[in-house]
């Protein structure tokens, strides 16, 4: 009845919660003056930001919502909705966190880290695969180019956000940057096969490209400007004359370069990066004077499927170069392996050209011309790693968590299932126990923080009413191997296996037990009807949690604080003062009320014992005698989880297996006291519960 009335309750004070967009005034405090906020565009909700540049306004950024081009749902089952500014070159260039329901970061660790989390994507591309590493991988020496910290206890949800981040991102590259794909993990590698070419041999075929702009192409480049070259030079002079290679190709590199210096140049840029040639003369130098080795060139750029590609002066040692080269100012530009060029398929090569007008407030207008260059793709091998969807990370990173918790299981199963053998020695199973609980609240709960939780249901009900995708489960290895163990002992024994060993938190109140006789507490027995009254309490929990999450109402996540399992085990207890004090107060209630929490509230248990009224077996052996004459098993069970009839309450019952080593035991055991003493031999059968 109190089940029924919570939930009508409920009907009326869970509003749905409405999560707005931003629109033109909301994108305006996130991108001030002098910065200017466009008008939408006509086709997708992306928001051109405009900075003025030498007399005329420029795109420096796409700004966009992450919610409308990928709702990937977070373990709140709602999608998070990050504001992203994506830059022409395909950078990053703001990224911030509109709204979350993260509930590690829900009254847990605090929206804070999150925020930080995220604000690390600024200058990052999005062309480059980004990973999420272990918290400070940067500074361990991962790649700051392609790895973002991760988060401590977080691990899950930061990874949900990366895929958030680079699918939205990569949505809007392709319709706005011009790009259709992205070059993942590509490796494209030069064949080791040589040819001895000659550079006349390398030009006729295009292996190595001339590039000779005249004055009129660059005029035409700045037409309707009213600028002129202000320095022409003679007629017949090209304006600039570039000679382009790849070098990686054995057969152009030791032409140009000669064997020796090849090898060399192939060792010192390292496996995976490319080298690209750039030689200069004519009229004009995309090379300044000032130009510095190793620096970037602010005068030339190289385009592959809309986006600039990171390359940057090599400042390679300048010997041993083909006699016949052209003279002049020299680049080699290096491209590292995580850039994602594919030397294999065509790319440009833009130089920017800058006229001034005026005397007194001179203004500079740049235009720049391209010229594209590509190589037979036979020249080359490519290898794409298949490593799967983003999820599969997590995977591979907790491997050896999800094997040692799978042999834990493995372990566990054998043991509960021959309840004749180890579970009937009390000792030795005692020990055992102890054991198996130390590691479930040591490893499973505190390490790797697979703590089951009502959230998982609420996010999961969420996922079933606003998206049907639940791919976020995926994100958390170790919770969904024990999700899956938990839910087929459901149906082959019951609620117990979780709750009596494989919670961190009933672990912990275990252990906590302890302290009763030392401290001289004497647990207080609940009367029966008090105490049937109060177990329902939790099936009342968990109407009031789902029903909430089905209206989409935030008072599933106030209501799933009951659980002091965040507190507890995710954060360590390192969380505000109210949530603490909740937390350590049902541990206390446990000294005198055992496992009261466990028994009375916890909605995730209220779960569990209603699955686990499917199950197939009656598989806790009884007697006849249990229950009449004998009652021990049932005063010994601190669950109440044995009815004076003698039957196994299988909803309630924890699996501590007390009442099967009793029965097992001779000493023990009432009926086989007396069996013994009359000179009979009984055997234990199971009891059909109701």
């Amino acid at each position: 009845m109190l089940c029924h009335l919570v939930a009508i309750l409920l009907v009326f004070l869970a509003l749905p919660a409405h999560a707005g967009t931003l629109g033109r005034a909301g994108l305006e405090k996130h991108f001030p003056p002098p910065l200017v906020v466009g008008e939408r565009d006509d086709r997708i909700p992306v928001w051109p930001i405009l900075k003025q540049e030498a007399g005329a306004y420029e795109i420096i950024a796409y700004a966009f919502e992450s919610i409308d081009f990928a709702r990937i749902p977070g373990f709140g089952g709602t999608a998070p909705d990050l504001l992203i500014a994506l830059a022409p070159d395909g950078t990053f260039r703001d990224a911030k966190v509109i709204a979350h329901h993260e509930p590690v970061f829900l009254e847990g660790l605090g929206s804070e880290p999150l925020f930080a989390f995220v604000e690390q994507y600024v200058g990052l591309s999005a062309r480059q695969p980004i990973r999420v590493g272990r918290p400070n991988a940067r500074a361990a020496g991962a790649a700051p180019a392609t790895t973002v910290d991760g988060i401590s206890m977080a691990t899950a949800s930061t990874r949900v956000i990366n895929e958030t981040m680079l699918a939205a991102s990569l949505a809007v590259a392709r319709e706005k940057l011009g790009f259709g794909a992205v070059n993942t993990g590509l490796r494209v590698e030069a064949k080791p096969d040589y040819a001895p070419l000659g550079l006349a041999e390398l030009e006729r075929r295009g292996w190595v490209k001339r590039w000779r702009m005249t004055p009129a192409e660059v005029d035409a480049a700045f037409a309707g400007t009213g600028l002129a070259d202000p320095d022409p030079g003679a007629p017949d002079e090209p304006f600039s004359d570039l000679t382009i290679a790849y070098l990686n190709v054995p057969t152009i590199g030791r032409a140009i370069l000669g064997e020796a210096a090849y090898a060399r140049l192939m060792r010192e840029i390292g496996p995976g990066a490319h080298a690209v040639m750039v030689v200069s003369s004519g009229h004009w130098s995309p090379l300044p004077d000032d130009f510095v080795l190793g620096s970037v060139p602010d005068r030339l750029t190289i385009q592959q499927g809309g986006l600039t590609v990171n390359a940057r002066d090599a400042a390679w040692e300048r010997r041993d170069l083909a006699p016949d080269l052209p003279a002049g100012p020299w680049t080699l530009l290096k491209i590292g392996d995580a850039a994602g060029f594919d030397p294999s398929a065509p790319w440009s090569l833009s130089v920017k050209v800058t006229r001034e007008r005026g005397q007194i407030f001179p203004e500079k207008i740049a235009r720049e011309i391209a010229t594209e260059y590509r190589l037979p793709p036979d020249l080359f091998t490519r290898a794409v790693p298949d490593e799967g969807p983003s999820w599969t990370d997590s995977w591979r990173a907790r491997a050896s968590e999800l094997g040692i918790i799978a042999a834990a299981l493995a372990l566990l199963v054998p043991v509960l299932a021959r309840h004749d053998a180890l579970v009937a020695k009390s000792r030795p199973f005692g020990l055992f126990r102890l054991g198996f609980l130390a590691f479930t609240l040591g490893f499973v709960g505190w390490t790797a923080q697979a703590q089951l939780s009502i959230v998982t249901l609420v996010g999961t009900v969420r996922a079933l009413i606003h998206t049907g995708d639940f791919g976020f489960l995926l994100y958390d290895p170790p919770s969904l191997l024990i999700w899956g163990f938990v839910l087929v002992t459901l149906v082959v024994w019951g609620r117990g296996t979780f709750c009596g060993w494989l919670c961190p938190f009933g672990a912990l109140q275990e252990f906590c037990a302890f302290l009763a006789k030392p401290l001289r507490i004497r647990q207080v027995t609940v009367p029966p009807r008090l105490d049937r009254a109060l177990r329902q309490v939790k099936y009342a929990v968990l109407a009031a949690i789902l029903l909430a999450a089905a209206l989409g109402s935030p008072l599933a996540d106030t209501v799933s604080e009951v659980e002091p399992f965040k507190t507890a085990i995710t954060l360590y207890f390192a969380r505000s003062w109210p949530f603490v004090l909740y937390a350590v107060g049902l541990l206390v209630l446990n000294l005198f009320v055992y496992k009261g929490f466990c028994r009375y509230l916890c909605p995730l248990g209220a779960s569990l014992a209603l699955a686990g009224r499917l199950r197939l077996l009656d598989w806790i052996p009884r007697r006849t005698e249990c229950g009449s004459p004998c009652q021990l098993c049932k005063v010994r069970c601190r669950y109440g989880a044995i009815e004076p009839s003698g039957r196994i309450d299988y909803p309630e019952c924890f699996q501590c297996m007390d009442c099967v080593t009793i029965i097992h035991d001779p000493a023990q055991c009432v009926p086989q006291v007396v069996a013994r003493r009359r000179g009979r031999r009984i055997v234990p059968r199971p009891v059909a519960a109701e």
